[in-house]
């Protein structure tokens, strides 16, 4: 292999969402540096089973109500 080319690797420390730590070899920052996560597998819903309901009829609503009057002729 060609030297120079390739990244750093490295140990880091991984945070879950609920704290739980654990430390894993990346290319991610430096040596020694955090990653902090937003979404893992014990809280993602594709994971978990547990769905968020998402209101979407305020978003139908005002979508029909701004195009109400496209579509429709009239001679």
């Amino acid at each position: 292999m060609r030297s120079g080319i390739h990244p750093d690797y490295h140990e880091i420390t991984v945070i879950m969402t609920d704290g739980t730590e654990y430390k894993t070899r990346s290319c991610y920052g430096e040596p020694g540096a955090t990653l902090r996560l937003d979404v893992d597998p014990k809280s993602h819903p594709a994971w978990t089973g547990v769905q968020r309901m998402m209101d979407t009829g305020g978003q139908v609503a005002k979508f029909n109500k701004r195009f109400a009057g496209i579509g429709t002729r009239t001679k």
